[in-house]
């Protein structure tokens, strides 16, 4: 019985490596399709609903352990897995890994290397929050603001580029989010008196497209809320990968609306150039920013 709920579980997906590239479409649909996990949190709209039905209220007691991979880190685990075709892809602060989703079998394991002095400015967690998955790549940040496009088939570095210095506060945690062909990763580093940003990159090459910040520069709107050069130390971190409403414009350019800060950011995929819209509400926090 739990071989036969495993393997409807995992439908679809039985031939691990066959066929690992994913469409624009795939992923704007991953909340649509329950045999795999291509997106963080189950689609661009972050629920992390799945409408299979085999395993309930009254089949969860059966539930037995299959097999068990240790990513082998005491450091902290916060990243979510993503599943295509047949493999669970996981990510830690040092290592992504490709596992047989049926057998727990390690196909590919890449290590992260960053300099030690590194840690100093991660203040909540030596922690990443996961991959995204598109056109046969895994994509994702490490620890001193790089990101990185890996093969998913073998695991080897495609391209990295480097987003900012840890010298000068910023890391990256966030689980990046493909929209359009826009890889978009985010950075931490409130607490050391960064000016927080988003980063739009080119899947193919790496190549930096746009970044919109946080914290608005002087003569941008809602700058003279900030006195003096405070908006250069103003904070405004991105380590939570966005969630809906994603919109598509009459050209086909996805935009994603940021949630959690005082300003709502609109960031055009498509122009290096994002637009902003202001909606200043109350801040309601319930942790501590990161």
């Amino acid at each position: 019985m739990m071989r036969s709920m495993l393997l409807a579980a995992l439908m679809g997906t039985a031939l691990p490596m066959m066929a690992l590239a994913q469409t624009a479409d795939e992923l704007k649909n991953d909340d649509k399709t329950p045999g795999d996990v291509l997106t963080y949190g189950m689609g661009y709209s972050q629920h992390r609903f799945s409408p299979l039905t085999q395993i309930n209220r009254q089949t969860v007691k059966r539930l037995v352990p299959a097999w068990s991979y240790s990513l082998a880190d005491n450091r902290g685990l916060e990243g979510q897995a993503l599943v295509k075709d047949g493999v669970v892809f996981l990510t830690d602060h040092e290592k992504t890994v490709a596992v047989d989703a049926l057998t727990g079998r390690e196909i590919w394991k890449t290590m992260v290397e960053y300099p030690p002095e590194t840690t100093r400015v991660v203040c909540c967690g030596i922690v990443n929050r996961g991959a995204a998955l598109f056109d046969g790549k895994l994509y994702r940040t490490t620890l001193d603001a790089n990101v990185i496009a890996l093969d998913a088939k073998t695991g080897k570095e495609v391209w990295r580029t480097k987003s900012s210095d840890p010298k000068d506060g910023y890391s990256m945690t966030v689980a990046p989010l493909v929209a359009n062909g826009v890889v978009i990763a985010g950075v931490a580093g409130a607490e050391y008196g960064i000016r927080g940003y988003l980063e739009g990159f080119d899947a193919q090459t790496g190549k930096s497209l746009w970044r919109t910040y946080t914290i608005p520069a002087k003569g941008e709107p809602g700058s003279e809320t900030w006195p003096g050069d405070t908006w250069k130390q103003g904070g405004g971190s991105t380590w939570v990968t966005g969630s809906t409403p994603i919109s598509i414009s009459s050209t086909g350019a996805p935009a994603i609306r940021l949630r959690g800060i005082r300003s709502t950011a609109r960031a055009t995929t498509s122009t290096p150039t994002p637009c902003w819209r202001f909606s200043p509400r109350p801040a309601r926090w319930s942790g501590t920013s990161r």
